[in-house]
């Protein structure tokens, strides 16, 4: 669209905007309404409540757990209108959005609304809302959009005193192309490594900077359950699981949604050939008739991370390891962050602090002098590389659990000489490379 105004003339009506009565006043406490709560509309929402302005929005096409991601209220059309300070309008110009601000429902509006519309110029009716602010209901407009464009000259619109308008080049200009072209191939890269997607529009939506906070513990929840399903005896009995997350912060503080996709997916494809994402998981799972159980446990302090622990409990099958079975019967691993990476932190009812870096042994012995030195050496006459260990038991003298990770993998030889080291009872190797 031409530039529908002189720079005069935009500067004058830009002062006129700068004169509102909320500029150099707090908008904390403000209602910002939505209309249209899609990619813009939530980015919007999301800007606002840094504000402090109180945000609700309508559409009925939004999911709501959208909405819940942000902390936005989703009401219904004449609830939104009735209660706005401010209007912001970012849905597409259908039959049922059409001059959906009308006026009847300019009527409708708290006195001194200020509207915003980046949208399509066909949502507003235009006569409506040159009356609406000759009226004073509406206080003043933005407008980047109208329904003819470019706006005859001798717009009533454009020309009103409490309307400042914008010429609709936003998306053409040769930053914005720029950077469409850079976050298009960010975005792909991403992808093609495995990285989580924030921009996915088919999968959970969660802002990025709480899927960069994260970011360790998606790693540490795949990793969790990828150990556990390989110490199932069969693997593919597995139908119940119980993952465990425990924080400090309030339950609508943390979006488990991204966590829970990575659990099914460690359980998943190590069995099979089915690859696993946040667009899929939970479908695949309910295919497979796995039954996913969410806990929360609230914990006392500062809640400076989102999670404490992860914990990963499958039910009703037999263990390859049976240390890893808990007091309740369950396979049961638990594992926590530290300085970003993912730990192994218990097995079972043994502690245990194994980096989740590469490949894991793990093996319970007599608790006795000279059974870490002898697998080592065996390790190490295979030249397998140790890069952590840890050493957990119950009691003084009785059994312990070694967990030993390794970034080779060990010869079928080398892992029959383990099992047969006096005092080891059992033993397993997990894969997580």
């Amino acid at each position: 669209m031409a530039r529908n105004v002189s720079q005069a003339d935009a500067s004058v009506k830009a002062g006129e905007w700068q004169r509102s009565k909320y500029v150099g006043v707090s908008l904390v406490g403000k209602t910002l309404v939505v209309l249209g709560f899609g990619k813009v509309g939530s980015e919007v929402a999301r800007r606002a409540k840094g504000l402090g302005m109180h945000v609700i929005a309508h559409d009925p096409y939004a999911p709501a757990d959208r909405a819940h991601a942000i902390g936005v209220e989703l009401v219904s059309f004449d609830e939104a209108i009735s209660t706005a300070d401010f209007i912001s309008l970012h849905m597409p110009l259908t039959p049922s959005t059409a001059k959906m601000l009308n006026e009847e429902t300019f009527a409708k509006m708290k006195k001194g609304v200020r509207i915003v519309n980046v949208a399509r110029g066909g949502v507003i009716d235009e006569e409506a809302l040159v009356k609406a602010l000759d009226a004073g209901i509406v206080a003043q407009a933005a407008l980047d959009v109208f329904t003819v464009e470019p706006p005859p000259k001798d717009s009533k619109l454009v020309q009103h005193e409490r309307v400042t308008v914008t010429p609709h080049l936003g998306a053409s200009t040769v930053e914005a192309q720029e950077g469409v072209a850079i976050e298009i191939a960010e975005a792909v890269v991403g992808a093609l490594k495995g990285e989580l997607a924030a921009t996915a529009v088919n999968a959970p939506m969660v802002p990025a900077e709480v899927l960069n906070e994260l970011k360790p513990y998606v790693e540490l929840a795949e990793k969790l359950s990828r150990l556990s399903v390989q110490l199932v005896a069969g693997g593919s009995g597995v139908k119940s699981v119980k993952v465990g997350y425990a924080s400090s912060r309030a339950p609508d503080d943390l979006d488990t949604r991204v966590l829970r996709a990575m659990i099914i997916k460690g359980l998943i494809e190590p069995i099979s050939s089915t690859f696993v994402n946040l667009v899929n998981a939970d479908f695949t799972a309910k295919q497979r008739g796995l039954r996913i159980t969410e806990e929360r446990i609230i914990l006392d302090g500062s809640p400076e991370s989102p999670l404490e622990s992860i914990q990963v409990q499958i039910a009703n099958v037999e263990s390859k390891f049976a240390s890893a079975i808990s007091e309740s019967g369950e396979i049961s691993l638990e594992g926590r962050v530290k300085d970003g990476i993912p730990h192994l932190t218990k097995v079972g009812s043994f502690d245990v602090d194994v980096s989740l870096e590469g490949n894991i042994i793990l093996c319970r012995q007599v608790d006795q002098p000279g059974i870490i030195g002898k697998v080592g050496s065996i390790l190490g006459d295979e030249n397998v590389n140790v890069s952590f260990m840890s050493v957990g038991r119950i009691s003084r003298r009785i059994y312990a659990i070694m967990a030993i990770g390794v970034d080779d993998l060990p010869s079928s030889e080398a892992l029959k000489k383990i099992g047969e080291t006096p005092a080891i009872e059992e033993f397993v190797f997990l894969k997580l490379l």
